[in-house]
């Protein structure tokens, strides 16, 4: 029975049978420590708020500020995502406050540091562009040059991650 890439749907066959084929050999493991030995050491809230805040500075300095950055273990369960951004408008006075919250799944505490880049520059990016449109992706590659390849690096990573657990045990 074929291992359904439910996270490699979108991409073409091609890549799909090259996936199947490195789980068939038990060796897509292998292949993803190939492309990334080490996990990051971003495993706190505090550290990923730094993160995400340096990231923010670099490209986004006019943009609305974070209030709350962190990782969530109910966020790939609940929501059926990685990541979220969530904000909130509230009235003070004669004012409209907006806070910008990003969350990330606390899956990527022990991932590649350039998943989790990706994971965060996406969220980073809907606090310029709200919807997944043509300037949304054109933000994360502005940030992130290989944006799409470490897209799709992190949708092989989730198979591994589900099927056999964390790359680096």
């Amino acid at each position: 029975m074929a291992t359904p890439l439910k996270y490699l749907s979108h991409y073409s066959i091609d890549i799909q049978q090259q996936v199947t084929q490195l789980i068939k050999e038990n060796n897509l493991k292998a292949y993803l420590l190939a492309q990334f030995p080490t996990p990051h050491e971003v495993t706190t809230d505090k550290a990923l708020r730094e993160y995400s805040i340096a990231l923010k500075q670099q490209y986004l300095k006019k943009s609305a500020p974070l209030s709350q950055v962190k990782y969530d273990d109910k966020i790939h369960v609940v929501n059926n995502a990685l990541g979220l951004h969530t904000y909130v408008s509230r009235v003070q006075g004669n004012k409209l406050k907006s806070k910008n919250e990003i969350r990330i799944g606390s899956m990527f505490k022990r991932a590649p540091e350039a998943l989790l880049s990706m994971i965060v520059v996406h969220e980073l990016a809907h606090l310029k562009e709200k919807k997944h449109n043509k300037a949304f992706y054109q933000l994360c590659q502005h940030m992130l040059p290989n944006y799409h390849q470490l897209e799709l690096m992190t949708r092989i990573y989730l198979t591994e991650l589900e099927n056999n657990g964390s790359i680096y045990q």
